[in-house]
């Protein structure tokens, strides 16, 4: 063949051509664009290097990250214009302090509520070291101080558990390593008259100035304690020349307080017609008239020395007195609760004797330039002593007013505002004045008409209102495999501030400390 016709044979045709040129147009062109599934690892990988150096909304999602597939988002309100003006724009919700004792979580938030009169006292949150429990019986009073106590201890303040009458604090004492002081029939001695030895250690104070304004103070401390005691004896206030003639006697019998005298002797020292005592009774030289006189004030004495209904109960010398710097619990469930005067008597001796304590170890603190302790006074069963002798609200009254300037907080218990309701208004006020003075007031289940003036003093809503009353539904189990449902629930009201409404949550520790129906543990009988 000819090398011409090998060339026309070599030519492409018109087709072939097409099918060549398109063959290669395919081979340069881009690549084809990737199908979903392609994307969609792709995408995978990238976000996982990008996670891999900055946490995700759902945390660290790489191995040991602890990333969550589900993050709650926060709740939101609505509401018109009117109602919330002022909030917009750029306005979120303020959180709770972070400050006190971890006592639970918030009802509606969730969050842990933290609080106690010590701590917010400190951080400036409140005016005043106090608060006030209040709360039907069973409902968790007891185990919200508890737990208040167990933690504060640990921070370095305090606890002084006065007049234990259940008793409730004993165990929880005992757990921490404090003191428990037993009395009452049979179990121990108290004389009214002494109020400890720390109190009698003042007279030894050095510096003069100092030493003369704590003995006053605490002969005041004992004078009131004294009157409070012998008029729930006479079931009676003391007249004027009483309330002389018994001050005037314990101060010439003991006037450094560092000797007290027994009852008995004081009765016995009366009985002799001093002089002094029959210039303040204006019978002079009279005997019959000073007998007149006096007569009343002796018949409470002696009803309350050993030839009186409780022995020699106050007559002997104090058995156990309060250690210096350690917690304690004045255990008085010895004591028949039938008998309120005594009950009584007894729950103001020991307030007086802890606070009488707390308040000489800070002067003597300050006498030897070490740093003062802290004090947490727990004041439960209110309700006994003023049943016993309404009077006692002045001697409560006077005992509260000054703690914050001794370094004391204190925390008072009752079940209702009918508790305080006394049967003069007047005495009903200051009753009152206890839960409006109180900087912190924890509100547990309360029917309405239990209430008392706490709706205008802390300004409820009616959605607090619903709480405590709902709180305070006795049928609130039945039918459902709740028990006690309502028990650790309550609302932290300061002031007229919307409360905070919070469960107490108990660690499996506490629980065995802070069960106060021991009594009724039941062994099977096998």
């Amino acid at each position: 063949m000819t090398s011409s016709a090998v060339r026309d044979s070599a030519k492409l045709s018109r087709r072939d051509r097409r099918r060549l040129k398109k063959s290669f147009d395919r081979s340069i062109a881009k690549p084809s664009r990737p199908g979903p599934l392609s994307t969609l690892l792709a995408g995978v990988r990238e976000s996982r290097s990008t996670v891999e150096s900055r946490p995700a909304r759902g945390g660290w999602n790489r191995r040991g990250g602890g990333a969550v597939n589900w993050v709650e988002e926060p709740a939101e309100l609505q509401g018109t214009s009117v109602q919330v003006c002022g909030y917009w724009p750029f306005i979120i919700g303020s959180g709770l302090p972070v400050t006190g004792v971890p006592l639970g979580t918030h009802l509606t938030r969730h969050s842990v509520v933290y609080a106690d009169p010590m701590s917010w006292f400190l951080a400036e949150i409140i005016n005043n070291p106090s608060a006030f429990v209040l709360g039907q019986p069973g409902l968790g009073k007891t185990s919200l101080v508890k737990r208040m106590i167990s933690v504060l201890m640990d921070w370095g303040v305090i606890p002084m558990a006065l007049s234990d009458s259940r008793p409730d604090y004993v165990d929880l004492m005992r757990e921490i390593g404090g003191q428990v002081i037993e009395f009452g029939p049979g179990r121990g001695h108290m004389n009214f008259m002494d109020l400890g030895p720390l109190v009698s250690a003042i007279a030894g104070i050095q510096d003069e100035q100092l030493r003369k304004k704590a003995l006053e103070e605490m002969r005041g401390r004992r004078r009131s304690l004294m009157a409070g005691l012998v008029a729930m004896a006479a079931g009676r206030p003391l007249q004027p020349h009483e309330s002389s003639a018994l001050a005037t006697a314990m101060q010439l019998m003991d006037p450094n307080l560092d000797n007290p005298p027994l009852l008995p002797e004081l009765i016995e020292f009366i009985q002799s017609r001093p002089q002094k005592l029959r210039a303040i009774t204006l019978t002079h030289s009279d005997d019959h008239a000073y007998d007149e006189r006096m007569k009343g004030l002796l018949d409470a004495l002696i009803s309350l020395g050993p030839d009186g209904i409780y022995g020699d109960l106050f007559s002997k010398p104090t058995t156990t007195h309060i250690e210096q710097g350690k917690p304690v619990v004045f255990d008085i469930s010895g004591i028949d609760e039938n008998d309120t005067v005594l009950m009584a008597s007894v729950q103001s001796l020991c307030w007086s004797l802890g606070s009488a304590t707390v308040s000489a170890e800070q002067i003597l603190a300050q006498d030897a330039g070490r740093p003062r302790r802290n004090y947490l006074l727990i004041m439960d069963e209110l309700w006994k002593v003023l049943r016993a002798s309404e009077q006692m609200v002045y001697f409560i009254d006077s005992l509260t007013r000054l703690n914050r300037g001794r370094g004391m907080g204190q925390i008072l218990i009752t079940h209702t505002m009918k508790d305080l309701k006394l049967t003069d208004d007047a005495l009903t006020k200051i009753a009152w004045g206890f839960v409006s003075r109180s900087e912190m007031v924890f509100l547990g289940g309360l029917d309405a008409d239990e209430m008392g003036n706490l709706r205008e003093v802390f300004d409820l809503s009616n959605t607090e209102v619903e709480y405590l009353t709902d709180w305070a539904d006795k049928s609130a189990g039945i039918g459902t495999n709740l028990r006690r449902p309502h028990t650790g629930k309550f609302i932290l009201k300061t002031g007229k501030r919307p409360g905070i409404p919070f469960k107490v949550k108990l660690t499996s520790v506490e629980e065995p400390i802070t069960n106060s129906n021991r009594a009724w543990n039941m062994e099977t009988v096998a």
